[in-house]
C-alpha cells in the first residue's frame, strides 16, 4: 500500500471511532453539566466514585479486548466462521463476568464514598450513584463488547451511530429523570443507564444478525471458548487486569490524594477530567482503528505493514491532539463554565487543564501506541510502562506536590508523568519488539490489504 492509501485507510476507520468518542464525551459533557447546576456537593458525589467505575469497566474491557484482538486476526486471515463462533463466546463470556462485577459493586456500594475518603455529606448520592451503575454493568459492556468486534471486523460505522444515539437518548433520559422526576443524582445515573441498554441492546442484535463478517445464524457449538481461545483471550486479558489494577488503581489512590482537598477541588477534577477528553477523544479514536488496523494486517503476516499503520496512526493522534491541546488552553474558562456554575471551581478547574494542556502530544503516543501493541496481542510491555509511570512517577510526586500546592500540584505531577509515559511508548514502538512473535509474510502471499 502506499502511503497515501494507508493515510486513507487509516481516516476511513478512525473518523467513526472518533465520533463515536465525540458522542461518549458529549455524553459525560451532559452528565456533568446536569449535575453540575444542583451544586458543588451533587458534582463532588459523583466526581469521588468515578475512579472506581472506570477500575470496574477496566476489567470488563480487558475481557473484551481478549476477543476483539482475535476477532481483528480472524478477519485479517478471511476466517469468518472463527469470528462467528468468537462473537457468540465472546459475548457470553463478557456478561458472566461483569455479572461478578455487578456483585461485587452492590456489595460495597454502601461503604465505598467512606473508603474513598469523601466528606459525609455526599456519602448517599455518592452510594446511589455507583448502586445503579453496577446494576447496569452486566448490559452496557455486552454492548461494548458486540461494538467492539464490529469495529475489529473493520464496521466502524455502524459502532459510530449508535454511540451517536446512546449521547441523543441520554439527554432525553437525563433530563426526564434528573428534573422531571427529581431524582437528582441518581437521575443521572438512571438516565445513562437506560440510554446505554438500549443501545447496548442495537449493537448486540447487529452483530448478531447483520453483519457479514460476524452474524451467528446457524453457527453451532459451545458457548463456552474451547481451551485454546481462552489461552489466546487470557494472554491478551491477564497483562490488561493487570494494567487496569495499576492505572485504575493508581486512580483510585489519586482519588483519596484529591478527597481531603474538600468538595471544591473534587468537583473541579472531575470536570477537568471531562473537560479534557474533548482533548484526547481523536486519541481513543485512533487507538481503536490502530488495534484493528495492525491486528488485521498480522492475521494477513504483513509485518511490515502493521508497522506502518503503526506509525501513521500515532503520528496522527500526536497532530490532533496538539491541534486541541492549543484551543483547550484558550477557552479552558469557557469549558468549565459549561458544567458549573460556582466561580471557584471553574477558575481552579480551568488553571489545572491549562496544565495539562503541555502533556497532550505525549498523552497521544502513550494511548495510541498501546492500541497498536493491544493488535499485535502484546500488552506486557505496556502494562509495565504504565505501572512504572503511574505509581512511581505521577503518584510519587502527587505526595509531595498536592500537600503543598493543592489541585494544582495534583495535575503538575500528572503533566509529567503523561509525557514522560508517551516518550516510553515512542521508544518502544521504534524498538520492534512489539513484532517479535509474527514472522514476515510467505513469498507467494498476495501484498495486496
Amino acid at each position: 500500500m502506499s502511503r497515501g492509501q494507508q493515510l486513507k485507510l487509516t481516516l476511513m476507520l478512525a473518523v467513526p471511532a472518533i465520533l463515536a468518542q465525540l458522542s461518549s464525551v458529549l455524553m459525560q459533557y451532559i452528565d456533568s453539566a446536569m449535575v453540575g447546576h444542583l451544586g458543588s456537593n451533587e458534582a463532588a458525589s459523583i466526581g469521588l466514585v468515578a475512579s472506581c467505575t472506570w477500575l470496574f469497566n477496566g476489567f470488563a474491557l480487558a475481557v473484551i479486548t481478549g476477543f476483539t484482538v482475535q476477532v481483528a486476526h480472524a478477519c485479517g486471515a478471511k476466517d469468518f466462521d472463527r469470528a462467528r463462533g468468537l462473537l457468540r463466546q465472546g459475548l457470553f463470556s463478557v456478561s458472566l463476568f461483569s455479572v461478578g462485577l455487578a456483585v461485587v459493586g452492590l456489595l460495597i456500594t454502601g461503604p465505598l464514598p467512606m473508603w474513598l475518603g469523601g466528606t459525609e455529606a455526599i456519602h448517599a448520592d455518592a452510594s446511589a450513584y455507583f448502586r445503579i451503575y453496577s446494576a447496569f454493568l452486566p448490559i452496557s459492556m455486552a454492548g461494548w463488547a458486540a461494538n467492539a468486534m464490529l469495529q475489529s471486523s473493520g464496521n466502524m460505522k455502524v459502532p459510530s451511530i449508535i454511540y451517536v444515539a446512546m449521547c441523543a437518548l441520554d439527554v432525553v433520559f437525563n433530563y426526564i429523570f434528573i428534573y422531571l422526576l427529581d431524582m437528582g443524582v441518581e437521575g443521572a445515573a438512571w438516565g445513562t443507564g437506560v440510554a446505554e441498554t438500549i443501545a447496548s441492546a442495537c449493537g448486540i442484535w447487529y452483530a448478531a444478525t447483520r453483519s457479514e463478517e460476524l452474524k451467528i445464524k446457524g453457527v453451532k457449538g459451545s458457548l463456552i471458548p474451547p481451551p485454546a481461545i481462552r489461552k489466546a483471550a487470557f494472554s491478551v486479558t491477564g497483562p490488561l487486569w493487570l494494567q487496569n489494577v495499576v492505572m485504575r488503581g493508581a486512580y483510585v489512590a489519586s482519588t483519596l490524594i484529591v478527597a481531603p482537598l474538600g468538595p471544591v477541588s473534587i468537583a473541579a477534577n472531575a470536570f477537568a477530567i471531562t473537560a479534557e477528553s474533548f482533548c484526547y477523544m481523536p486519541g481513543f479514536g485512533l487507538e481503536e482503528a490502530s488495534t484493528t488496523l495492525v491486528g488485521q494486517s498480522l492475521g494477513a503476516r504483513r509485518r511490515d505493514l502493521a508497522r506502518r499503520f503503526g506509525w501513521t496512526t500515532i503520528g496522527m493522534g500526536m497532530a490532533m491532539m496538539s491541534l486541541l491541546a492549543v484551543a483547550m488552553f484558550a477557552f479552558a474558562p469557557q469549558m468549565m463554565g459549561i458544567m458549573s456554575n460556582d466561580p471557584d471551581v471553574v477558575s481552579l478547574g480551568a488553571r489545572v487543564l491549562r496544565i495539562e494542556a503541555f502533556a497532550e502530544a505525549f498523552y497521544a503516543a502513550s494511548i495510541v501506541g498501546f492500541g497498536v501493541c493491544a493488535g499485535a496481542g502484546q500488552t506486557l510491555v505496556p502494562t509495565i510502562i504504565n505501572f512504572g509511570t503511574m505509581w512511581i512517577v505521577r503518584i510519587g510526586l502527587a505526595l509531595i506536590l498536592t500537600p503543598r500546592y493543592g489541585l494544582t500540584g495534583y495535575w503538575i505531577a500528572m503533566c509529567l508523568e503523561l509525557s514522560f509515559r508517551g516518550l516510553l511508548y515512542l521508544v518502544y514502538v521504534r524498538s520492534g519488539h512489539w513484532l517479535k512473535k509474527w514472522a514476515p509474510a510467505p513469498a507467494t502471499l498476495d501484498n495486496n490489504c
